[in-house]
């Protein structure tokens, strides 16, 4: 058998690039990691999810080492689409290095970060330190997220396997590498209204019912309505209208039905089924006929300050002689499934550029990546003394 040898990961970011992964699509992009962490001495799974009405998603869980505590890269091989393709200025699987930089889609969010973690993994392993090291790879996470992550760790808990500790390699830094970590991360719940009424001509009012006024001031006591004021750790919730629907042709028919949806992005105050419950106590007081339903998978959670963070905020200060801000702001990721099993922090790459045109990364930042993940292995497994 080859020994290990040490990986760049310059080369591992732009071989999964290079693969047109757009969700729910692989296009080799597991394979690339797979191979690279075969060599390493990696046992690799692939696994494949599917349910009605969804697509198929590949995913990968590898583990190196049996002994010690555990350590997970979470992460995601899949991208969202280029979009118009004349607006980028190289081809966005082609990966280029121009400058300083390497372009392309997935560069920032997240393939760069998987090559660091990998790297930063044959690192580790060669200088014959001790632990396990597992990462836990999906195609569906900028897609619906329900053949991936999830299952994945459905099928660890099945198989007896534990995970001691997680990081999630999203793109976690504003402007510059060791701005920030996530700690944990707000949740996410949709609604979709129908208010319904009596349709009838205008000039006749008196024989219909217009549900729009109702539908107005529902969703006017919705966003004057303050949630909360935040938690020590989150913003304050916040509820936004992201469309309004009448489909109404003409200017002298008074619409059956109005629809709305919206979205509420919450703190840890707060779940799916007690926000439904207060929208239902605000639609309640405005009174008529309406039809209310929630979907999402995103509950709000904390990891808080101990023993993960502080070793993911030693690692990065290390690097980049930035003490790190602990942040719960922006969207949803994989962690939030991540949360129910292990500890979980993200640290990942800068995010300025990504779902953009022109996504890239600097190539200094990804050994500056892989050196973080690195101490990080290093702190959390054992073989390296906290600063």
């Amino acid at each position: 058998m080859v020994a290990p040898r040490p990986l760049p990961p310059l080369a591992i970011a732009r071989a999964l690039i290079r693969c047109r992964s757009v969700t729910p699509a692989d296009e080799g992009a597991l394979d690339v990691a797979a191979t690279a962490l075969t060599e390493l001495g990696f046992t690799c799974h692939r696994l494949r999810f599917e349910e009605p009405g969804t697509a198929p998603v590949d995913n990968l869980y590898a583990r190196w080492g049996r002994d010690g505590r555990n350590l997970c890269f979470a992460g995601h091989t899949d991208v969202v689409p280029p979009g118009e393709l004349a607006a980028w200025t190289v081809d966005p699987f082609a990966a280029p290095v121009i400058g300083d930089r390497l372009y392309g889609r997935g560069a920032s969010d997240m393939k760069g970060a998987i090559a660091a973690f990998i790297a930063a993994a044959s690192h580790h392993i060669v200088a014959g330190r001790p632990g396990s090291i597992s990462l836990l790879l999906t195609g569906d996470e900028e897609g619906p997220s329900v053949n991936g992550t999830v299952k994945v760790l459905h099928w660890l808990a099945e198989q007896g396997e534990r995970l001691d500790g997680c990081i999630v390699g999203e793109p976690t830094n504003p402007r510059n590498l060791g701005d920030m970590i996530k700690i944990g991360r707000r949740g996410s719940v949709n609604f979709r209204l129908r208010v319904t009424g009596v349709q009838g001509h205008v000039a006749y009012p008196h024989l219909a019912d217009n549900p729009l006024p109702r539908l107005s001031r529902m969703l006017s006591d919705l966003t004057a309505t303050p949630l909360d004021s935040g938690t020590a750790w989150f913003e304050p919730s916040s509820l936004q209208v992201t469309t309004v629907d009448v489909g109404n042709p003409v200017m002298n028919v008074i619409p059956a039905e109005g629809r709305a949806a919206f979205n509420i992005r919450f703190n840890d105050q707060h779940s799916a089924a007690s926000l439904e419950a207060w929208v239902r106590d605000r639609l309640e007081r405005i009174g008529g006929a309406y039809h209310l339903e929630r979907w999402g998978n995103a509950d709000a959670f904390l990891t808080p300050p101990g023993t993960l963070v502080e070793t993911v905020a030693a690692a990065v200060a290390d690097v980049t002689g930035r003490h790190p801000e602990f942040s719960t702001s922006g969207g949803t990721s994989d962690a939030r499934f991540i949360k129910d099993y292990c500890p979980v922090v993200e640290c990942g790459g800068v995010s300025h550029s990504i779902h953009k045109v022109d996504e890239h990364c600097l190539v200094d930042d990804l050994d500056r990546m892989a050196a973080i993940y690195e101490g990080i292995l290093g702190r959390f497994l054992g073989s390296m003394p906290p600063s």
